[in-house]
């Protein structure tokens, strides 16, 4: 199954046409590669996406957060922790290297993982362990892959990986919109 550019047009409605023109063929590849070859898998992997990446328009994570955004957000990492939300206020990086630190493979908040292996793609792959495993599929660096991952290409297919890689199509078929999420999430 073939999406056009009218259908993701209408589909991502609020969407600037060149964003969707650029994603139109690098989506197919991934659909046709991952088996996303259904009118369900396809509304349901698009919904997913399309939330994750802001209608297709982010293609990396955005961690711009205020001090009470992080206390609310990330609670366990800030207020909870003891941690003052007000030394990291509007500090993407830093934030990332707290809130992802000593987790998904990541090292602590000092190494900088956090950071480097923040959300990118379309479905905001996260996590050094999800792109080394990426890496290995693409048949790639890891350090390529952080810079791939921001390209229509490599948003795509990372989206696509990871799709397949959590068995989503199966949960497509059913209809299974809360179970596609949790997983994703």
């Amino acid at each position: 199954m073939q999406i056009t550019f009218d259908q993701l047009n209408e589909f991502f409605e609020d969407t600037d046409e060149d964003i969707i023109d650029a994603f139109v063929a690098p989506l197919n590849e991934a659909f046709e590669e991952f088996e996303i070859n259904t009118p369900n898998r396809v509304a349901m992997f698009l919904a997913q996406v399309g939330h994750e990446s802001g209608g297709l328009r982010n293609r990396k994570e955005n961690l711009n957060y205020s001090a009470a955004g992080l206390n609310k957000i990330f609670p366990k990492y800030f207020k909870r922790a003891g941690r003052d939300a007000n030394e990291y206020h509007r500090q993407p990086e830093a934030i990332a290297n707290v809130v992802y630190a000593n987790r998904m493979g990541n090292g602590d908040d000092a190494s900088g993982d956090g950071w480097n292996f923040c959300g990118r793609g379309l479905i905001q792959l996260t996590g050094r362990n999800n792109y080394t495993a990426f890496a290995e599929f693409m048949e790639m660096g890891v350090d390529e892959v952080v810079a791939y991952l921001e390209t229509e290409e490599g948003a795509s297919m990372s989206a696509g990986w990871f799709w397949d890689s959590r068995d989503l199509n199966k949960w497509a078929d059913e209809g299974n919109i809360v179970k596609c999420t949790r997983l994703i999430n």
